[in-house]
């Protein structure tokens, strides 16, 4: 082919419209970079080879055969060295790339993957071209796979509004509502508005009832989207505020800097990531301290985050452990005093991670098998937010078997319920205060690596939740880890609730007295509002129910 004239090419590019061959893609992409030349050897036949930089690299590159991808050699066996005398340029002009452009666009229809098969329906359903409708429909005959086969019925459909029959149009229209197509929503709008100007009754019901249909659905995906999301922040939340829970109900600390260990959780996944890779040089306090990395490569390296858990756990769990024995075991009984120097140890930890690590955010890239998602009926369900829920939901059974089955566990009740009886009865209390404290770090530090998947790790990544977490626990009721749990995915939810519906429900802020204009524009930044609705929730809560959800009985704070 590469030899032939234009139009002998033109004709044989035809033939191989709907091959699924994958080393066409690279053979056009090759011919577009003008890589394609001839090699005409007197009395032989011309043979066609690549040539890696064109005309330009002819002095260093070799020429290797199109066929077999084999080096060019002589009849001594030696490299060709290509010239402009013995290799003539494979050319292409608008007509050729215009056939190409179509083999490429069809040749991701055969490709043995489903996500690759349904983006290239996708492409084919909004270009809307009626000349790919018979490829189509015969694609329809024979895909096997659910989410594929939708996808060619839209994509028809889609191609379908081009056509000039009106009853071909008009089952188009049904069929998008049929299968509540929502990215057809402006092609049915652009039907409706042309059926309007043409006073076609039926075809305006129809496209009315298509559009409610769709928008019915679309209510449905985003309710269930937002409590998804809400349950993944729920859960980080539930993660979180464990620890405080634990150390809060046991030794009435207010830690303000339990948001810092998730940082530590967060950046030693981070830092695994890169032992993981090819390590990375740490420029901590001025010195530049090289950490070596393994440079693992494929699944060994996406192993990473899996040992990247119980070292974040680990780690947080010294640090908490540092403080407690460093700090605050001076200051109980002097809540006022560990709130501060909490505070300041935050302030503290926050600017080493500046240090050592930069002000600005680190990128931890998900491993391949958090990085995909689920979609079922368009409601997207990421994995490494399932990840999330499913985890929090085995560190709540560990936790409460550790705290229910195992003698520290026996040691932290007898201590929450009655520290001056525990002692008398020969428990050592100081030892289960640095254990708990340990424990309540190390699942904030769980909580950091679990961030680390869905947003950037920065110095003041626990900052954002701290505040949050402490308002699970007080709600949930101190030291009470069911009331945490139902906390926790309660105002995760609502949270993630009036994200999503606090932009429209603005207008309607307008009556307020005085104050209407300002919460109009209030809301429209949802994030913010949402926060201050809740917190007025969560206050108003209190009022009724001060000691939260479940009130822990018998707990001595004071001592």
């Amino acid at each position: 082919m590469l030899a032939a004239k234009d139009t002998q090419k033109q004709e044989i590019l035809g033939t191989l419209v709907g091959q699924g061959d994958p080393v066409i893609r690279d053979l056009f992409d090759a011919w577009k970079r003008d890589e394609l030349f001839v090699y005409k050897p007197e009395g032989d036949e011309a043979v066609p080879v690549q040539i890696a930089g064109g005309r330009d690299a002819f002095e260093t590159a070799q020429a290797f055969r199109v066929s077999d991808e084999s080096l060019l050699v002589g009849e001594d066996g030696g490299a060709i060295e290509p010239t402009r005398d013995n290799m003539d340029r494979v050319r292409h002009n608008n007509r050729l790339r215009r056939a190409m452009k179509e083999i490429l666009d069809l040749i991701d229809l055969s490709s043995p993957t489903a996500s690759t098969r349904l983006q290239a329906v996708q492409t084919l359903g909004f270009s809307r071209d009626l000349t790919k409708l018979p490829v189509l429909q015969a694609l329809l005959e024979v895909e096997e796979n659910t989410g594929v086969h939708q996808a060619i019925r839209q994509a028809i459909a889609l191609v379908q509004l081009n056509q000039d029959d009106r009853d071909v149009r008009l089952a188009a229209v049904k069929e998008l509502g049929d299968i509540h197509s929502l990215s057809s929503t402006d092609a049915l709008g652009a039907v409706l508005k042309n059926a309007t100007e043409l006073k076609d009754a039926e075809m305006i019901v129809a496209s009315n009832e298509a559009l409610v249909e769709i928008e019915r659905h679309r209510s449905v995906v985003d309710f269930v989207g937002t409590i998804f999301r809400g349950l993944s922040l729920g859960s980080i939340l539930l993660v979180v505020a464990l620890g405080l829970a634990i150390t809060f109900g046991l030794m009435g600390v207010i830690n303000m800097a339990h948001g810092e260990m998730i940082a530590v959780g967060a950046y030693t996944t981070y830092l695994m990531q890169n032992i993981f890779g090819a390590g990375i040089i740490v420029p901590a306090f001025g010195l530049s301290i090289g950490i070596p990395g393994m440079n693992l490569e494929g699944w060994a390296y996406e192993l990473y985050f899996v040992a990247a858990i119980p070292a974040s756990f680990l780690m947080a769990a010294l640090v908490g452990i540092a403080l407690e024995r460093g700090i605050i075991q001076f200051l109980y009984r002097r809540p006022l005093e560990s709130l501060l120097a909490t505070w300041g140890v935050s302030l503290v930890l926050q600017q080493v991670f500046k240090l050592m690590f930069g002000a600005n955010n680190v990128q931890v890239s998900s491993p391949a098998y958090l990085s995909g998602n689920w979609t079922v009926a368009d409601i997207v369900f990421g994995w490494n937010r399932v990840f999330v829920i499913g985890f929090a939901i085995l560190i709540v059974l560990g936790v409460w078997l550790a705290l229910n089955k195992t003698s520290l566990g026996l040691l932290i009740r007898a201590v929450m319920q009655n520290r001056g009886m525990a002692g008398f009865m020969g428990v050592r209390t100081t030892r289960v205060n640095m254990l708990t404290f340990g424990l309540g770090s190390g699942l904030a530090g769980l909580a950091g690596a679990f961030l680390s998947q869905i947003g950037n790790v920065g110095p003041s990544l626990g900052q954002a939740y701290i505040v949050d977490s402490f308002m699970v626990v007080v709600v949930g009721g101190v030291g009470n880890i069911a009331g945490t749990v139902i906390s926790a995915f309660g105002i995760g939810g609502i949270d993630q609730i009036l994200q999503q519906y606090l932009p429209a429900w603005a207008p309607s802020l307008g009556w307020v007295p005085f104050i209407g204009s300002f919460l109009q524009n209030l809301a429209q930044d949802s994030s913010v509002f949402g926060k201050i609705l809740v917190l007025a929730l969560i206050i108003l809560f209190l009022q009724w129910r001060p000691a939260g959800i479940f009130a822990t009985r018998g707990r001595s704070l004071e001592d």
